[in-house]
């Protein structure tokens, strides 16, 4: 990746802030507590489909792409970046910044059951009160938009062969048998509901 003028953004000082030991572990950098005053816009974005761009060229080392949603954070405000102790760099989210290409399911299906997502980009997830599915419908179209929250702020679309999955495992509400959900951790999520 090449840097636009004027941009701090250092690979070197980047690797350093995030990779301390040199190699990927289990801890993530602490990017909520970074805030750092640098703000750039380098043309980064991240497309629907889950691919990254940069300046309008893709993004296709998968390592660099990885090493890069270690800092990914989504403020309060919206707005999403990449983040290091020295700058943030404006990264434009089409949708949602990861995708979930995977999903499994633990323990006795039901109330009791856990179910866990693998985004394209290896993070997992399992959906819980802390970690929930939504779901968006179009108004128009009634085409749904599943989400699933991964850290953070930033979510995982659901991608729609997933999504099916996950309608497989669907079960009517207790208090309301119209609405169609999952269970996951103990707490119900809802998918959508019976149409009349």
């Amino acid at each position: 990746m090449t840097s636009s003028p004027g941009t701090i953004l250092s690979v070197e000082e980047t690797l350093k802030a995030i990779l301390p030991e040199g190699k990927f572990g289990a801890e993530l950098p602490p990017v909520e507590k970074w805030n750092p005053a640098g703000v750039k816009d380098i043309g980064m974005e991240i497309r629907a489909d889950g691919r990254w761009w940069h300046e309008g060229g893709e993004i296709k080392r998968e390592s660099l792409v990885k090493l890069f949603a270690r800092i990914l954070r989504k403020d309060a405000d919206g707005q999403t970046f990449l983040v290091t102790p020295y700058e943030k760099v404006i990264v434009h989210v089409e949708d949602a910044p990861f995708l979930a290409g995977r999903l499994d399911v633990l323990g006795t299906p039901g109330r009791n059951q856990e179910i866990g997502f693998v985004t394209t980009l290896g993070d997992v997830t399992m959906a819980g009160p802390d970690r929930p599915i939504r779901v968006e419908t179009d108004p128009e179209t009634g085409e749904p938009s599943p989400y699933v929250l991964v850290r953070g702020r930033l979510e995982a679309k659901i991608a729609r062969p997933v999504f099916y999955e996950l309608v497989d495992l669907a079960e009517r509400s207790e208090a309301e048998p119209d609405v169609l959900g999952v269970w996951s951790r103990g707490y119900f999520f809802e998918l959508g509901r019976e149409s009349e």
